[in-house]
């Protein structure tokens, strides 16, 4: 069997430019860091893009959660490392550790991705990408998995908008980083000055289309956790929650 290296890691810098008002790396940047190194580590095995677009699959992104200490600060160097925890059928399960310039951790991301093939706009059994089977790390990753984010029924407070051209991708739905900006922006500056989002989970349930009109739900009753929804024509198409700490 074809050796792969397990544990992929990328290093960074932190410029003003990229950081948000609070001088630290934005859950938006972090969300786009997670997609660039989980590339680099399936392109590096051979099942990035360019492979994969041959037949007409691509990965997505299906959930996401992330639980930091604190966030990369600017002008800090940091580095992600990512793993392949297990996969079945349907997912593949990815984790990867934030450290700081002094090789600190700072917190770790767990994610699941799946394959779907662009043309049915259906999920692929990745089971047949045999590479996997012997290159799980056993490497342990503390926090817990994503529970199960539900139904919003008594919403504190509506926004809502159009998917627009700056909202898709080249698979030509939403993209995530979008996703999170519209999920993040339901806040104002005082909360971000007060707290961080110490632990996010993000689940993306279906795909949202250029010019679908959407409404971001809000469950704001509890002073340390957020809820939220993305709802299209009554179903909930992202699903998400930001527990909060105060800084």
């Amino acid at each position: 069997m074809t050796s792969y290296i397990k544990e992929y890691t990328r290093n960074y810098y932190l410029a003003a430019g990229e950081c948000n008002p609070q001088a630290e790396m934005p859950l938006t940047l972090l969300l786009t860091r997670v997609i660039e190194v989980a590339t680099d580590h399936a392109n590096q095995w051979g099942v990035g893009y360019e492979r994969l677009i041959a037949d007409n699959h691509a990965w997505v992104l299906s959930r996401v959660t992330v639980e930091l200490e604190r966030y990369p600060r600017v002008n800090e160097n940091y580095s992600l490392t990512t793993w392949i925890e297990d996969y079945n059928r349907h997912f593949s399960q990815r984790n990867l550790e934030l450290r700081d310039g002094n090789g600190e951790t700072l917190g770790y991301i767990r994610t699941i991705w799946m394959v779907i093939d662009l043309s049915a706009r259906t999920s692929v059994d990745i089971s047949q990408l045999e590479y996997m089977r012997g290159n799980i790390s056993d490497r342990p990753c503390p926090i817990e998995p994503q529970g199960r984010l539900r139904p919003i029924s008594a919403p504190t407070s509506t926004t809502d908008l159009t998917f627009n051209y700056i909202d898709c991708d080249f698979n030509r739905h939403v993209n995530t980083v979008r996703y999170m900006e519209h999920l993040m922006g339901q806040f104002d500056m005082a909360r971000y000055d007060a707290n961080i989002v110490q632990r996010m989970q993000v689940a993306f349930i279906k795909e949202s289309h250029y010019g679908d009109q959407a409404t971001i739900m809000l469950d704001d009753s509890d002073p340390t956790q957020s809820l939220m929804s993305i709802v299209v024509d009554g179903s909930d198409h992202v699903r998400a929650s930001f527990q909060w700490k105060s800084r």
